[in-house]
């Protein structure tokens, strides 16, 4: 069961990430669409429906019907990849490709350790969690402060915080295999927590690696 889980989990992943990277790589290479998203409060309309829709699916996912989910994780993806589009403007695109393929490493090795460990990691978890609430509050200050050490320290601890959360995610998707949930909604919900993990961990990791050719 596990495996036959975790296969759907990975493939809905993968999905997510490529409708994301494709749509925001297209938006990126034209420009009236791209001066549509970021002229205005274009780009602020689409960060508030992607945290509206990341928060509904993570909270109704098992409410849902399994075509419902589905849906909702691709259009999710797909909001994301509008606001993600930036990154394919101020970054290289050989940056972008080799950031990602460091941030795959990374993922899945925590992610192996998270799947393979008979540890308990609800404390880590919890860790992780209190972490980024206390990243994200330093980092709005930071926002006003505009202290470019701080903010290298903030995503050191951030990329941290996160590979800390993709091993808690595994075990904990794991765990939930075994409570008789339904097959697709617990993929669905597996591959959003997983690529939130993943993205985040990108992100950063292209913070601090991504070279600006412009």
């Amino acid at each position: 069961m596990n495996n036959k889980l975790f296969s759907k989990i990975f493939m809905w992943m993968a999905i997510g990430l490529l409708v994301t990277f494709a749509t925001g790589l297209f938006i990126a290479n034209n420009p009236n669409m791209l001066a549509n998203v970021f002229q205005g409060v274009g780009y602020i309309v689409f960060v508030i429906v992607e945290l509206a829709l990341v928060i509904f699916l993570a909270s109704r996912i098992f409410k849902m019907q399994p075509t419902t989910a589905k849906i909702s994780f691709l259009l999710y993806s797909f909001v994301s990849g509008i606001t993600f589009s930036s990154i394919f403007v101020y970054y290289d695109l050989s940056s972008i490709i080799y950031v990602f393929l460091f941030a795959a490493i990374l993922f899945s090795v925590l992610a192996f350790v998270g799947y393979t460990t008979r540890y308990d990691l609800s404390k880590l978890g919890n860790i992780c969690l209190i972490g980024l609430i206390v990243c994200i509050i330093l980092s709005l200050i930071n926002i006003f402060i505009g202290n470019n050490t701080f903010n290298l320290i903030l995503t050191i601890i951030s990329i941290i915080i996160f590979l800390g959360l993709t091993a808690y995610d595994m075990k904990k998707i794991k765990n939930l295999d075994n409570l008789g949930l339904p097959i697709d909604n617990l993929a669905i919900y597996g591959a959003l927590e997983l690529y939130l993990d993943f993205i985040n961990i990108f992100l950063d990791l292209l913070q601090l690696f991504g070279k600006n050719d412009n």
